[in-house]
């Protein structure tokens, strides 16, 4: 068997995705026939379509490897790969429309309004801002409605930040989303399988000093984790069924990682669906799978084998 990692890629994430990709090549290559790391660039076509590629498994964090882009150029070649078709990546990657698909599942998320760039120059900032004040009142997270690694977030406090969040959101895309802050304890919750085959892994807490933003994800040092997470029985199993409910509704495939917040009422509040999690040696699902007693070149070769056996997505 061929199995191809995909990794880099253009986006904001590129340096991420390189990581990624780097480790979950070397683990495979003790347990496969041939793997090959490739970037996302003029080569790709040619070495799927005559590279005897039998099973891809893209590792591109950010926009063109979560929007479901690669993934339905993967859907035209017609070769296998690992995670979650190009239709459902669509609906994940955009956070508003994934909140409110949740939502109508009865899963919850935090309150929000999303706003385009545009609007604020038509209507004039200052107004909006106090609106989203009067709405919501502070603190507020400010986040891009598509992307991922915690870019373009901040955790605004005081209105005179609010501006200045606004402003660094729109620099990672055009629309933000501003949600209530939620207090509680943070625990991400990986998710290995397909439909009812689907199984939650230990859910990792994490604990950081200041925001939870790229520097804290990627460099050693701002976070602590706790794998498995400090949380009593009864967390555990409202955090385990949340986060496969999620992938559920969400017909998410594989592989996923679901970010949510316990609150102090016991609610689970999902924040975030990543349907390409990272695997550097900060990312939280290699974390989880290793709370759980989990071999991890095991576990990416199972997920390997799994997506070459199923073959190549039919076109509906």
């Amino acid at each position: 068997m061929h199995a191809m990692i995909l990794a880099g890629g253009l986006s904001h994430e590129r340096d991420v995705s390189i990581r990624s990709g780097r480790r979950v090549h070397d683990a495979l290559r003790g347990s496969l026939d041939r793997v090959s790391l490739q970037d996302v660039d003029t080569e790709l076509i040619p070495s799927l379509r005559f590279g005897g590629v039998d099973v891809v498994w893209p590792l591109l964090h950010g926009a063109s490897g979560e929007d479901g882009s690669l993934q339905a150029l993967l859907e035209l070649v017609g070769v296998p790969y690992v995670g979650t078709t190009s239709k459902s990546a669509r609906v994940a990657w955009n956070k508003a429309v994934a909140k409110a698909v949740l939502g109508r599942s009865g899963i919850s998320t935090p309150d929000y309004v999303t706003l385009p760039q545009s609007l604020f120059r038509e209507v004039g900032a200052e107004h909006v801002l106090d609106l989203i004040v009067a709405r919501f009142e502070l603190p507020v997270v400010v986040k891009p409605a598509r992307g991922g690694s915690a870019l373009g977030i901040s955790v605004v406090h005081k209105r005179e930040d609010l501006a200045r969040a606004m402003v660094h959101c729109f620099a990672y895309g055009d629309t933000a989303l501003v949600e209530r802050a939620v207090e509680g304890i943070e625990v991400a919750m990986s998710v290995l399988g397909t439909g009812d085959d689907a199984r939650a892994l230990p859910g990792v807490e994490v604990v950081v000093d200041g925001e939870y933003d790229y520097d804290a994800r990627y460099n050693p040092g701002r976070c602590e984790y706790f794998a498995p997470a400090r949380l009593t029985d009864e967390q555990s199993r409202i955090a385990s069924e949340t986060a496969l409910l999620v992938h559920r509704t969400m017909d998410l495939r594989d592989v996923s990682r679901v970010d949510m917040i316990l609150d102090p009422e016991g609610r689970a509040q999902v924040i975030d669906i990543n349907v390409a999690p990272g695997m550097t040696e900060t990312s939280l699902l290699p974390q989880a799978a290793e709370a759980a007693g989990l071999d991890l070149p095991t576990v990416y070769r199972e997920l390997v084998e799994t997506a070459a056996a199923r073959g190549p997505v039919t076109a509906t």
